[in-house]
């Protein structure tokens, strides 16, 4: 369905053809310019029949593969609305943060969605119809949020589609987008209002609700402030300054003022004190940070550290140090480079450094923290030489980190407190020291591509005993985590044994293959053993062929008479190891050699498992069974 909303480019002609060629899948409706969106979008809704609907404005378009992902995802989790991910095209800037990765099933307070509060979303249009919901009419821009943040507050669950590109929001070559063409700061500071008694009517007060008003001070009273700035009548800019230190009088508790970002947080302080001029001067300051996307530095003092934004530490405007306090705000890079275990010492290299903050003094400690204990132990690591690190950083790299790389080992035998690493699942994290300030980064998510991304398990020694470790990365989000006593990766999961059969050339000979996919395992320690009724064992060592298989060859011209069970074996005294049974085969015949001068077999008896019969030939009744073989035939 398309509605016509008072073109006049031959666009009515052109739609008009197209419902011809389809009749009955294709609608049009034409009505006068209402100037603005929503009257368009209301006449759709009042038309429209389907389950979902999905709303695209004419600049826009969407990938071919859109419609048919977002449904996917909205059927398969039942949820009512749906966000694609969203690109920008000729310059024009698209939401991000919401779409790192897919989410199946989230809502406004747990995830980033209500950050894109545009309508381009898949929408079941019963939860439309159930609550009325329409777009406000007499608003040229952001008449949009009342409808979106509605939607957002009582939907039955929200999908986010991040792995394909969904939607493509197009800046007009003649710069002639709504949004950016509408001028003024009184009708969005309008919407600003509504949009706050919206979240304090429906969110009761708490972390829920600071979540969704950070989100409408970060970026909708950042706008207005831009048109408020450029404002030409004094009394008008006057009047909406004043709407604002209202409105932050009524709806800016201390909490919100903690959780919101330091220039935002300045914005509030200066709007709540009258400072018009400072804040003119602000928003220019501010304009040339995101024209050259060079940002204020950071001042670390013992344990805080402050963004250097305009009238910090100004005697004559005597604003607070806490307002620029942006300690626990830190913005970090950093990179894994290489992991391995190497025996049993577990190997790291890589960069880790905070941005914008001179690195003279740092030090960096890597951490494993396990996840349910808590249970944590710290680790230095020897400083790496990265002399061009932040040249070709966004803010012009007036910054370098010449020292942000970092090699570590630690081994996993005796690093706790002198005795093996503990069971259990140790996330792997980097502190980075700035003086008294220090920041824990969850580590492993940004790496290198020679950086294995599938899980490696290795069989480490203790001594005599042997202990199980594996590296891998989370879901969903990649960071690095080590797994130590099979929480999650199993070494049996690792041991494979194709088959077995008796060697061609020596009837004595069974040859058994098989692979093994273990990252890591103790030299000779990996094996097939014979393990008779009595416990006898006898091993044999695997020889490697290729990547993961393995060939190895098990004389049984030796073995005591009884039955004898196979299997793939790495031994440990504590645990008895690994096993995984050879298993049955039922090709496998029965073979005959001397031992001595005197005949001998083995063959497979009939078990789920391989089980050898070992014993010596009873020449008599051999040849009696020969005899009556031959008379009957």
């Amino acid at each position: 369905m398309t509605v016509n909303d008072g073109s006049t480019d031959g666009t009515g002609k052109e739609l008009e053809r197209f419902a011809a060629e389809y009749p009955g899948l294709f609608q049009v409706f034409h009505q006068e310019n209402s100037g603005g969106p929503s009257a368009p979008r209301n006449k759709g809704l009042d038309h429209a029949r389907g389950r979902f609907v999905f709303f695209l404005d004419a600049d826009d378009y969407l990938g071919e593969e859109a419609l048919e992902r977002m449904l996917a995802m909205a059927e398969k989790n039942n949820t009512d609305v749906v966000l694609g991910k969203m690109v920008g095209v000729n310059g024009r800037g698209a939401p991000a943060s919401m779409f790192l990765r897919n989410q199946p099933r989230t809502d406004v307070f747990s995830s980033r969605v209500y950050w894109a509060l545009n309508p381009l979303k898949l929408i079941r249009r019963e939860l439309i119809e159930r609550h009325a919901l329409r777009f406000p009419l007499g608003y040229k821009t952001c008449e949009d949020q009342l409808f979106t943040g509605m939607l957002y507050l009582k939907a039955d669950g929200i999908s986010v589609v991040a792995d394909y590109d969904c939607l493509y929001i197009v800046k007009r070559d003649d710069g002639g987008n709504i949004t950016t063409t509408t001028r003024g700061a009184e009708s969005r500071i309008h919407v600003l209002e509504l949009m706050v008694d919206l979240i304090e009517k429906h969110v009761p007060a708490g972390p829920d609700r600071d979540g969704l008003m950070n989100r409408h001070l970060s970026i909708d009273m950042f706008h207005a402030l831009i048109h408020l700035a450029r404002e030409s009548d004094p009394e008008l800019q006057k009047k909406n300054y004043e709407q604002l230190a209202a409105l932050l009088e009524r709806s800016y508790p201390d909490s919100l003022k903690a959780k919101v970002n330091a220039i935002t947080r300045l914005r509030c302080e200066l709007i709540r004190r009258g400072m018009l001029q400072e804040t003119i001067e602000l928003e220019r300051i501010d304009g040339e940070y995101q024209s050259t996307s060079i940002q204020p530095g950071v001042l670390v003092e013992g344990d805080r550290a402050y963004t250097l934004l305009p009238f910090f530490r100004d005697a004559g405007r005597g604003i607070l140090d806490d307002i620029y306090d942006v300690t626990t705000a830190l913005q970090d890079r950093h990179r894994l480079d290489s992991v391995t275990v190497d025996g049993s010492v577990l190997k790291m290299t890589g960069h880790a450094y905070l941005r914008r903050v001179p690195q003279d003094a740092t030090a960096a400690e890597l951490v494993l923290r396990e996840r349910g204990s808590k249970t944590e132990y710290r680790f230095l690591t020897t400083a790496l030489a990265t002399p061009d690190l932040g040249a070709g950083e966004e803010d012009g790299g007036e910054y370098r980190y010449a020292t942000a790389g970092f090699s570590a080992e630690i081994d996993l035998a005796n690093a706790a407190n002198g005795s093996r690493f503990p069971k259990g699942l140790w996330d792997v994290l980097i502190a980075v020291r700035v003086q008294d300030v220090v920041k824990e980064i969850r580590f492993g998510h940004q790496r290198l591509p020679a950086v294995h991304a599938a899980p490696q398990t290795y069989v480490l020694a203790d001594g005599e005993e042997k202990f199980a470790a594996a590296l891998y990365y989370t879901h969903p989000y990649s960071n690095l985590t080590l797994d130590i006593g099979e929480n999650r990766h199993k070494i049996a999961d690792k041991l494979h044994v194709d088959g077995a059969r008796w060697s061609s050339s020596t009837p004595a000979q069974l040859e058994v293959s098989g692979s093994c996919k273990l990252a890591g395992v103790p030299a000779s320690a990996l094996g097939v053993r014979l393990q008779s009724q009595d416990g006898t064992t006898v091993t044999f060592p695997v020889t490697p062929r290729g990547e993961h298989g393995f060939t190895v060859n098990l004389s049984v011209d030796e073995l005591a008479p009884g039955t004898w069970a196979a299997s793939l074996w790495i031994p440990s005294q504590q645990d008895q190891g690994w096993s995984t049974p050879v298993p049955f085969q039922p090709a496998l015949k029965k073979t005959r050699w001397y031992r001595r001068g005197m005949p001998w077999y083995a063959a497979a008896t009939k078990h789920s498992n391989l089980v050898l019969r070992v014993g010596r030939v009873e020449i008599v009744k051999a040849g009696v069974k020969r005899l009556r073989a031959v008379m009957n035939a």
